[in-house]
């Protein structure tokens, strides 16, 4: 009997879980603290990635080889909604006067992005 529930719990099909993350390697600027560039972050998930899907969070290193660079995790429930947030992001933030403007200057001001990586979870 056990190997038949076994059998049939390896055979079914399992449901995906799949999130889009968008992970961006970055050092913060002289004069630019961590407490800053979280304040930013908060701004940026209230202000413009709560309408799109998007979330973000700031992994900052303990133990690491790197302890200067830091991690935007993003997360969007898939590729497709993360693309079509970053087409509007890519969009909104050419207007200076944009909200997406707004945050892309505090971000640029306070960081430098060393890498982008994109990964699907499941």
């Amino acid at each position: 009997m056990k190997k038949l529930l076994l059998a049939a719990v390896l055979l079914l099909p399992l449901p995906a879980m799949g999130d889009h993350l968008d992970v961006i390697q970055f050092k913060l600027n002289e004069g630019c603290s961590m407490q800053t560039y979280s304040a930013i972050v908060k701004d940026f998930n209230q202000q413009w990635g709560a309408k799109y899907g998007y979330h973000a969070e700031v992994a900052f290193p303990v133990q690491s080889p790197d302890l200067v660079s830091m991690y935007w995790i993003g997360r969007s429930a898939d590729a497709m909604s993360f693309g079509k947030a970053w087409d509007v992001w890519r969009e909104e933030s050419k207007d200076p006067d944009s909200v997406a403007g707004k945050l892309l200057a505090r971000f640029v001001d306070c960081s430098t992005n060393v890498g982008r990586r994109g990964y699907d979870t499941y």
